[in-house]
């Protein structure tokens, strides 16, 4: 009840008319302070305030005060509530079958190509039709985890990986390019991988650092192979409805913050990447693996990857991917 209050209140603070007073904007967050997307957030604003130059508002709710991100990009779409928000892709398959397409893995070749592409705004299709069909902006691009293998063993090469019984996540274009590479995709819940392991139903996971270290999965799989499989893409969005309430230079203002925000999200969370494995190795918990045939492993992959981008209508979008 307390929260229904709450996001009314806060509904009818975003819904008032752009005039004399001061514009307040609602931002949203699943995590603290520490989080590389709450930092970003907090960096948007700063820069919204910077260009701006007038006197405005941020509240930027965190620890999932408001819900979750499927919450978030809901409260966005209706135009209330949350105002801007960072949120995964798997969240706007309603309204884009391309957009976890933009999450997919073997999609690129490394973090340089990765960043290439979102620097070249080759996703501006995906995000037009977002922006179109569910009224929500992508104004910048966070994320850059890097996701590898965890297993029992170590991996080096693509004979090694040959039947390796992994979880994948449930979208169906995981098992299948697991599947091309070689191995033995299963699809289990999240927070049942560190026990099948234990129990030898499985023999590996995936995941980017936070998550290894997070979940404590090297404990049971302490190999950490390199196969830098995936780069996670988090969108910074902006609901469209609040957009069009605002006046143009607080519009301008927005537009630049988003993009530079999200690049700067990219660069923490690729670099507290990198620091999280270096903690992690120097305590003796796990050890890198180096992957020898990752672009075998991708060539494997890039047939599967080419029919599903044909079914979904993208392969526009992976041509341009993969000509950069």
């Amino acid at each position: 009840m307390k929260r229904r209050l709450f996001l009314a209140a806060v509904a009818a603070a975003v819904a008032l008319p752009v005039g004399a007073q001061t514009v307040t904007l609602n931002g949203a967050s699943q995590f603290g302070d520490d989080h590389a997307f709450t930092k970003a957030l907090v960096r948007f604003e700063e820069l919204v305030k910077k260009y701006y130059g007038k006197p405005i508002n941020f509240v930027l709710h965190k620890n999932s005060a408001l819900g979750l991100e499927k919450q978030y990009f809901e409260y966005m779409a209706q135009g209330k509530a949350v105002d801007y928000a960072i949120v995964s892709p798997a969240h706007m398959s309603t309204f884009s079958k391309a957009a976890p397409f933009i999450d997919a893995p073997f999609l690129f070749r490394d973090l340089d190509h990765w960043n290439k592409v979102l620097d070249a705004d080759v996703l501006k299709p995906v995000a037009d039709e977002i922006n179109q069909k569910a009224e929500v902006m992508l104004i910048g691009y966070a994320g850059g985890g890097t996701r590898n293998i965890f297993a029992n063993k170590p991996v080096k090469n693509m004979a090694e990986l040959k039947g390796l019984k992994v979880r994948v996540q449930g979208a169906p274009i995981w098992s299948k390019t697991f599947a091309a590479a070689g191995m033995a995709p299963t699809v289990i819940a999240y927070n049942e991988v560190y026990n099948a392991i234990q129990n030898g139903v499985i023999a590996a996971g995936e995941n980017e650092a936070a998550g290894v270290e997070q979940m404590k999965f090297f404990e049971v799989a302490p190999s950490l192979n390199m196969t830098q499989h995936a780069i996670t893409i988090r969108p910074l969005c902006f609901s469209t409805k609040t957009f069009s309430k605002l006046p143009a230079d607080l519009q301008a203002a927005i537009i630049r913050a988003g993009k530079e925000a999200g690049a700067y999200g990219r660069q923490i969370e690729s670099s507290e990447d990198t620091a999280k494995l270096d903690t992690l190795e120097k305590a003796g918990k796990l050890k890198r693996i180096p992957f020898a045939d990752r672009a075998a492993m991708k060539k494997a992959v890039d047939p599967v990857m080419a029919e599903y981008a044909k079914e979904i209508g993208a392969e526009q979008l992976l041509a341009k991917i993969n000509a950069l």
